[in-house]
């Protein structure tokens, strides 16, 4: 069976510089529900890639899910980032690489 995990790519949009404290905190609350909940397996802060904030990946049942979830990030529901969600096949020892 094949293995997806979607990555969330967080885009910058023209008020990021203007979030509060309280959407920071909303944002890192949120981190750790997703972390608590078993959907997340990588997140963080991209450095010297105008436009872009950061990523998650996230382990979801279906790309449904991962789609609500990106909806419900504090950023996004604020206005402060848009994102792209992105399948991505998980390559491994289990699976032979793809080969």
């Amino acid at each position: 069976m094949e293995k997806m995990m979607y990555l969330m790519l967080i885009e910058k949009s023209k008020t990021y510089n203007k979030m509060t404290k309280q959407v920071v905190t909303e944002h890192v609350e949120n981190i750790r529900r997703l972390d608590d909940a078993g959907k997340l397996e990588l997140c963080g802060v991209f450095k010297g890639y105008p436009g872009m904030a950061g990523m998650y990946i996230l382990k979801t049942e279906s790309r449904e899910e991962a789609e609500e979830l990106c909806r419900a990030e504090p950023l996004v529901m604020g206005g402060y980032a848009g994102y792209k969600l992105v399948g991505l096949q998980i390559a491994n020892r289990e699976n032979n690489y793809l080969l």
